[in-house]
């Protein structure tokens, strides 16, 4: 009786052991959680894709090698930065889409990124122009006046699309008080231009310029626009502006 006793004991003693092992093995050496579950009443889809983008060992710019695509780690951090306040201030309709124009590059250069952060793609890289009075290869120089023909650095908020003399175009409001705020009286607008394409590139070493618009290729105007449109966010990034705006 006392063998049988014995041998039950040592049974349930290996039982329980066994159960446990799967919370052993949820911990590290130090005690440290390594799975993570998500909180009740959460969207864990949501938490999944905040994991993706915002992996602390590996952040969205390198994932999408938008290095190699040749924007600069400061552009990205500065659009995003500003993106995620407009965002929480409820200022964008559209909270997934981003236009980044990075100025620190040549016009010869594919400088127009658009992103969809929501579903961590690169959705167009291309050519972008920049005003005649800015600059020749590069956007050096910038004005929020009229008839200036400079470009404007800064955050904007996409508006309505209309038909105009550039063909199908998107307004732009600029947020930037003293820097691009008068953009929307100033005319400042997406549109396609036969000047921005890579054979203004290879004759001449950049594209066409602009009375101050970020003009886009002429076959890529239609889908670029309607990507954008209706309360999207861009960002014109230059080193120079930074310092000076308001939302960063």
């Amino acid at each position: 009786m006392k063998r049988v006793k014995a041998f039950y004991l040592f049974i349930s003693s290996l039982v329980i052991g066994i159960l446990h092992l799967p919370f052993a093995f949820a911990k590290s050496a130090t005690g440290s959680k390594l799975f993570l579950h998500p909180p009740a009443g959460s969207n864990s889809s949501h938490i999944a894709d905040s994991l993706l983008l915002y992996s602390p060992g590996k952040s969205v710019y390198d994932s999408l090698q938008l290095q190699l695509r040749g924007l600069s780690r400061d552009a990205f951090e500065y659009a995003k930065k500003g993106f995620e306040r407009l965002l929480e201030e409820g200022r964008l309709l559209n909270d997934s889409i981003i236009s980044i124009i990075d100025f620190s590059k040549p016009s010869s250069e594919k400088r127009l990124f658009i992103l969809d952060m929501k579903n961590y793609r690169v959705i167009y890289n291309t050519l972008v122009s920049h005003g005649r009075n800015s600059g020749k290869e590069m956007a050096n120089q910038f004005s929020n006046q009229h008839s200036s023909y400079m470009s404007s650095p800064g955050f904007y908020i996409t508006r309505e699309t209309y038909e105009g003399k550039n063909g199908y175009s998107l307004k732009l409001e600029g947020l930037e008080p003293g820097i691009n705020d008068n953009a929307y009286e100033r005319g400042i607008v997406v549109h396609g231009a036969p000047y921005v394409n890579d054979s203004y590139v290879q004759n001449q070493g950049y594209i066409g310029r602009s009375q101050g618009c970020p003009a886009v290729p002429s076959n890529l105007a239609i889908p670029v626009i309607n990507t954008i449109r209706n309360g999207s966010c861009m960002f014109i990034y230059h080193p120079a502006y930074v310092n000076r705006s308001a939302i960063l």
